[in-house]
């Protein structure tokens, strides 16, 4: 396959370069940013640092970006339980910045928390080339079909791996076994427990997060 970047996959094969994973609806089933006041972010990477979420019974359910969740906090649908020490800032207003929130109804959380995208693969593989063994950042990594699509792979969650370019480029148009190349391990859905591991990850970096992973 060639090394064009994908946009997030759905599962219904349609482009959605706004999926992130397990959605987290509003009291009223929208949570769009457009009636909200715009947030100036002191630098712009700050609105993408990650938040747990937790739903109503502090049982972490999500990783979100600080844009979203300052969205739900904003809507009244969440509220924070721990804070950065960070601001961002609107035409009148200052806000901290959440390091988590918790949804103030309770969410049902189905089996399969995940949608098919390229950051859920990416996320799930840790972005870690499935070939090389090498992690790379995000902007470096295109999604592989380990059965090409012109042998009738298809785009599915046991179909798709992280790849850095250079694999992407020497495996082409080939299964691994005929390109010589060895996956690091069999792709998998995402699960919640895959999901529930990377928060601990995550977690690790943040010791506020500590209390509501490891128990």
């Amino acid at each position: 396959m060639s090394a064009r970047r994908p946009e997030a996959i759905t599962l219904r094969g349609r482009h959605s370069p706004e999926a992130t994973g397990t959605p987290v609806p509003s009291a009223s089933g929208n949570i769009g940013s457009r009636h909200l006041p715009p947030l100036l972010p002191h630098r712009a990477s700050l609105m993408q640092e990650p938040v747990l979420v937790l739903n109503a019974t502090y049982e972490p359910i999500n990783v979100t970006a600080v844009r979203r969740a300052m969205v739900l906090l904003l809507k009244g649908v969440a509220q924070a339980e721990e804070m950065h020490n960070a601001e961002v800032h609107s035409a009148a207003n200052s806000h901290k910045v959440p390091s988590v929130i918790r949804l103030l109804a309770y969410r049902h959380i189905p089996q399969q928390s995940r949608a098919l995208s390229r950051k859920n693969i990416l996320l799930r593989d840790r972005n870690t080339c499935q070939f090389c063994g090498k992690v790379f950042p995000s902007a470096e990594l295109t999604l592989d079909h380990v059965i090409p699509r012109s042998r009738g792979g298809r785009s599915t969650w046991e179909n798709l791996v992280a790849c850095c370019y250079r694999c992407n480029n020497n495996k082409g148009d080939r299964t691994p076994e005929e390109a010589g190349l060895k996956l690091a391990r069999k792709p998998r859905p995402f699960t919640l427990h895959t999901s529930r591991q990377l928060m601990r990850l995550i977690g690790h970096r943040d010791e506020r997060w500590r209390k509501y992973l490891f128990y």
